[in-house]
């Protein structure tokens, strides 16, 4: 009888150190959950599926959702499709990137305060006039922002290009042509009188343009 009593004491005593031990794991357990950090609810947010180049507009295939830390998201974050498709940037914009309404252009290409940042606003008379330059390589290389010299060339050659118009602001750089041979289409800042010289210009000579440096460089 005596030796029952101890098993049965000797078995109380281990179920007790088990149970000690199970409590204060769950124990250890509930405070470092505690302390740690809690996961906070994200927010469905637009951001850039590759690196996207200004004066282009955007498609859905730029685009695309994530979830950003809702403690992170900047103002003026941009969270539905509608509200970027087909729109310009204002500034080249790199992959993953969250998407604000700061870097898009306006629904006025010479409104003030929506061609950027450093970059002046439209003068009074000003107007968006789409130009379409001879050489397609010429959109890989400006950039809404840039000032742009405009020359003409005679489609047969072999007289020297003449100025058309200096210093004009690229507001955009919608792309290339849908067909060969209809070159690149740029979208200028110009006052009425040098928007009818480029009209006439466009009818009779092939254009191209110059890159100016930038101001202070």
């Amino acid at each position: 009888m005596t030796s029952r009593v101890r098993e049965l004491r000797r078995a109380t005593t281990q179920y007790r150190t088990w149970l000690a031990a199970g409590l204060a794991a769950a124990a250890v357990a509930a405070g470092l959950s505690a302390l740690g950090p809690t996961e906070e609810p994200g927010v469905a947010v637009l951001t850039a599926t590759r690196d996207l180049a200004p004066g282009v507009p955007l498609t859905a295939g730029d685009l695309v959702t994530a979830l950003v830390p809702a403690a992170v998201v900047p103002a003026g974050v941009l969270v539905e499709p509608a509200a970027a498709l087909g729109r310009l940037l204002a500034g080249p914009v790199r992959r993953g990137e969250t998407l604000t309404d700061a870097r898009l252009l306006g629904p006025g290409l010479l409104g003030p305060g929506l061609i950027g940042p450093g970059m002046p606003a439209g003068a009074p008379d000003e107007l968006a006039v789409p130009v379409r330059v001879a050489e397609p390589a010429t959109a890989a290389l400006v950039r809404a922002g840039d000032r742009v010299d405009v020359l003409s060339a005679s489609p047969e050659g072999g007289v020297a290009a003449s100025l058309v118009a200096t210093a004009l602001r690229v507001l955009a750089v919608p792309g290339l042509g849908d067909a060969p041979g209809e070159g690149a289409l740029l979208v200028l800042a110009a006052d009425r009188p040098t928007a009818a010289r480029l009209a006439a210009a466009a009818v009779t000579g092939r254009l191209s343009v110059a890159v100016l440096p930038l101001e202070g460089s």
